[in-house]
This record gives C-alpha cells, structure tokens and sequence, in this order.
C-alpha cells in the first residue's frame, strides 16, 4: 500500500489543534496484513479530568477531518468531558492510502478500533458520530458495546443496502467520482447553510495539498452500502441487530437541513431502545456539516446529554 503523509508546514496557519493542545498519533494495524499507518488524533483532556470521568470520542465524516470539531470541542471540554477527535485514516494529519481500492468499509472501522481499543483502551465512552462518523462509529458501538456509555448520533446513519438513498446523495457521490479535481473546501461550504469563510476553506483543503492525496474522499461515497449484497451489508445488519437491543442512552442531535440524512433520525428514534424517553433536539439553520453552522449548540447539546 502506497500512502501519502501531509507535511507539516501545510497546517502552519491552521487553528487546530487549539493552543496548549498537540496532536497525538498511533500506529494502526491493516487488517489485511499490510504496513501499519499513522493515525492522527487530538486527546483534550480538561483540568481535573480523572480516570474514569467523561469521555466523548468524535468521529467525522467525509471529506473532512478532526479540524471539523474544533467549537464542539470547546463546549464540550469546557463542561469537564475528555475529548478524542481522530482524523480517519486518508484524512486530516493522518496517512493517505494513494489507491481508491486501499479504502473499504471494513479497513476504516478496524483502523479506528486499533486506535480507540488497542491504543487509547478507551471504556465508558459516548460516541458522537456524524456523516461516516457514524457509519463507522455504530459499527464501533455494536462489536464492541462494553466500550461505550451512550451514543449521539448527528446527520449519519447505517445503511445495510435494503433502502435506495435519496437523489441528492447520488448527484454528491457522481459529483466525487468524475470531478477531474475534487475541490474539498467547496464540498463541504456546499453542505454549510451559514456559509464558509475562507480561512475554514483553507482548512479543508490543506491536508490535501496533492490531488492524489485525495484518494480517500474520492472512495468514502463509492463505500456506502447501496445494494443488499453490497460487502459491508451482512455486518451492518448485524450491528443492527446489537444496537435494536441498545439500551443505553441514544440520543439523536439532527440538523434542520440536511436532505440527505434526515429521514434516518426518526429511524433512529425508533428502531433503538435506548432513545426512549430522551428529548431529542434538532440544530436549527444547520446543514449537513452542522459543525461548522452550529458547533457550540452541537457542543452544548453533547454537554448536557454526557453531563
């Protein structure tokens, strides 16, 4: 497996990690016998923070990484939880398998259970997952359910193929394919509904300063399962089969805006025990990446629910 490693310099003017705060990284293994590969995360541990206290690990999307999180952060940390914001494996600081073919469904979650078990050993955690974040994370949280407390789930899913995806979900995934270059940050302002500046553009573009880099946001579409005999469908429908019998804490933050996830939070709601009873909020004016149009409500919201 070729990959790709960001350079340093290209996140020089980049306000991420925040200041006092370093990324860390892990190897993570390949689960096909490969090389293992450096994983970026940022491990935000508060003052006074304890063994055993509040932990929320926050897992983003395609074609963003942990820079996403940044405002949710602050709310969250500020409230005395510990947060752990990997960036994927072909995202952020983290390596970049040159080949669309190195990325499959199956190698992103065992990349990031070798980093949340084998090297954080992280237990008694809350999940928030949003966009892949979710997609990965859930399959996290049903093969591994002693791991985690409870879950937030935030304009994501677990599709297993059985349901089309709706329209606007086919024109992203064709828009990704065939684009001669993929302009990162214009995908993501096009899921903002309060708009991007261009510092935050900046942002998004800079762990890819070559095309080929790109190999990972260009796969993520091609790896949701759209088909009932898709590879990833037989373990996501048995992680549903875990998570119809979750009954910790599941709460569901959707935005008001995103067309294309939308119709999972009912799903959600109810399909898993755990959400019962839970006041559910929804992020208004909010996009797809309800991160950057309102990541210190979403940062709020996760204080209280973990509170």
């Amino acid at each position: 497996m070729q990959t790709y490693r960001t350079p340093e310099d290209a996140f020089a003017d980049i306000d991420w990690p925040r200041a006092g705060t370093e990324t860390s990284y892990a190897e993570v293994a390949d689960p096909d016998g490969g090389e293992p590969l450096r994983m970026a995360y940022v491990d935000v541990v508060p003052d006074g923070w304890a063994a055993g206290g509040p932990v929320v690990l926050m897992l983003h999307g395609e074609p963003t990484w942990s820079y996403l999180y940044r405002d949710v952060v602050d709310a969250v940390s500020a409230a005395g939880a510990r947060c752990v914001v990997p960036d994927l494996v072909g995202f952020g600081r983290s390596d970049k398998p040159l080949a669309i073919t190195d990325h499959t469904y199956a190698r992103h979650v065992e990349w990031v259970r070798s980093l949340v078990v084998d090297h954080l050993d992280l237990a008694g955690a809350t999940l928030l997952g949003q966009d892949w974040g979710g997609l990965i994370g859930l399959r996290l949280v049903a093969e591994h359910p002693g791991r985690f407390a409870s879950v937030v789930t935030a304009n994501t899913g677990l599709p297993t193929g059985d349901f089309d995806m709706p329209e606007i979900w086919w024109q992203f995934r064709n828009a990704v394919e065939k684009a001669p270059t993929l302009d990162v940050g214009r995908f993501v302002e096009s899921g903002c509904v309060r708009g991007l500046d261009d510092a935050d553009r900046t942002a998004y573009d800079a762990p890819f300063p070559v095309e080929e880099a790109k190999a990972g946001a260009r796969a993520m579409p091609t790896l949701v399962p759209t088909r009932p005999d898709d590879p990833a469908t037989e373990a996501n429908r048995a992680a549903w089969e875990v998570l119809q019998t979750w009954d910790k804490p599941f709460l569901t933050a959707f935005s008001d805006s995103d067309p294309i996830t939308g119709a999972m939070a009912p799903i959600l709601r109810k399909m898993i025990p755990g959400a019962a009873g839970l006041e559910h909020p929804t992020v208004e004016r909010a996009g797809h990446f309800l991160q950057e149009d309102a990541g210190a409500e979403l940062g709020e919201i996760v204080a209280r629910f973990v509170g």
